[in-house]
């Protein structure tokens, strides 16, 4: 029957290529205004966050860096591509976030605005980024994973880990600056649970 056909679409090299970057740069400019504000997020990109804040460390680097374990789970799982994708996200996200320093410097933020603006826009980045079989790494990869293989949605997989990530925050950071990344946090996990669903697309 014809209602029972499920119709594949592939996504040329081009379209990959232009779908990726342009989820990065959503994904990097929403990380840019948290990082103006003194947030925090969940996933790899917090945990970057939060060694950087303490260091003096470039957050660009530290993200990078801390998401090189993840590769190899990412090819036992998905294979080459996803692997290949997300490590091509991961690094246009740190040249990104690292380049908006200087070209769009922010000197004054609301940090409410900031969580709510970071969330939108991180929130359709990753959704861009799960389209074309990319990924920010990290928790990413393992959420994506489990809806894949669990059908255990990849918002309140990333939101689980989250809260434990924030539960480490309030050491480290002041209790309002916590409150606003966890709304932040918030909203980008709920513009994932409620948009990113396989059976609306099927991309291969």
């Amino acid at each position: 029957m014809i209602a029972d056909l499920k119709i594949e679409k592939h996504y040329s090299l081009f379209e990959d290529i232009q779908g990726l970057l342009i989820a990065s740069a959503q994904a990097a400019l929403g990380i840019h205004l948290l990082r103006a504000a003194g947030l925090v997020t969940g996933g790899t990109a917090g945990l970057a966050l939060i060694i950087s804040y303490r260091t003096g460390w470039s957050f660009s680097l530290v993200f990078f860096v801390i998401n090189i374990p993840f590769y190899g789970f990412a090819y036992w799982a998905r294979g080459a591509a996803f692997c290949l994708k997300s490590l091509m996200t991961v690094t246009l996200v740190s040249l990104l976030a690292e380049a908006l320093k200087p070209l769009f410097a922010v000197g004054s933020i609301h940090p409410g605005i900031a969580a709510v603006l970071f969330g939108v826009s991180a929130g359709v980045g990753l959704l861009g980024l799960f389209r074309h079989s990319g990924s920010l790494g990290g928790v990413s990869i393992v959420a994506v994973i489990l809806q894949d293989r669990f059908g255990i949605k990849a918002g309140w997989t990333q939101l689980t880990h989250d809260l434990v990530l924030f539960a480490i925050a309030l050491w480290i950071l002041p209790i309002d600056r916590v409150l606003w990344s966890l709304l932040g946090a918030v909203i980008v996990n709920l513009v994932i649970a409620f948009n990113h669903r396989r059976d609306w697309y099927i991309v291969t």
